[in-house]
């Protein structure tokens, strides 16, 4: 089984390695994650973002191309091939001001584009193994404000107006909320129980 990870922090994978000044939770989660991953004998494939440079701006060219159904770029052609082999795919992120960072938002408009990975008049994804997905974040608003208070936008975003609308059914999202307040020791626990 293929599992394709999409990470999007700025300090990149390497923030696992509790270096201060330069560490993620998220980043220790993704080697727990990976870990997990190849124990289960699942060939991993990781797209760290911001190691890789990916620009999430839609230029004029790209939306040119994108309209016709073109990758955007030979990185983007690259990241919808490796979609397309997947069998499992995680996008693991930080939630900023209560939605995902420009990296991921841009991974979604300008990889996961009509014409190559769904079709624009059925609406249907092209991802034929029907992969699972599972949304991995990170976030300082409490769970019950960001559900209650906020409306959970992410969800609204994400599962209704991405995945359920083409089709993808499969999904499951793991939040951490307020981390940042937790203790050394807690967030050793959460670490050590969690699982994909």
């Amino acid at each position: 089984m293929k599992t394709v990870i999409i990470f999007d922090h700025p300090y990149t994978a390497t923030a696992g390695n509790n270096v201060p000044h330069h560490r993620s939770f998220l980043a220790a989660l993704l080697q727990r994650v990976m870990t997990q991953q190849r124990q289960a004998h699942n060939d991993v494939d990781l797209i760290d973002l911001h190691a890789d440079g990916f620009n999430p701006v839609m230029s004029a060219e790209d939306l040119s191309n994108w309209r016709r159904g073109r990758a955007t770029d030979p990185q983007v052609a690259d990241y919808q091939q490796r979609l397309f082999n997947a069998d499992r795919i995680i996008f693991m992120f930080p939630v900023w001001w209560e939605v995902m960072p420009a990296m991921t938002k841009g991974f979604l408009d300008k990889v996961y584009a009509k014409g190559q990975l769904y079709d624009a008049q059925t609406m249907k994804t092209k991802l034929t193994k029907q992969p699972r997905i599972d949304i991995i974040t990170t976030m300082g608003t409490p769970n019950l404000a960001y559900r209650l208070l906020f409306g959970a936008p992410l969800a609204k975003l994400l599962f209704r107006g991405t995945f359920l609308k083409t089709r993808l059914w499969h999904f499951k999202w793991h939040n951490f909320a307020q981390v940042e307040k937790k203790s050394l020791q807690q967030r050793e626990q959460l670490l050590q129980k969690f699982s994909v």
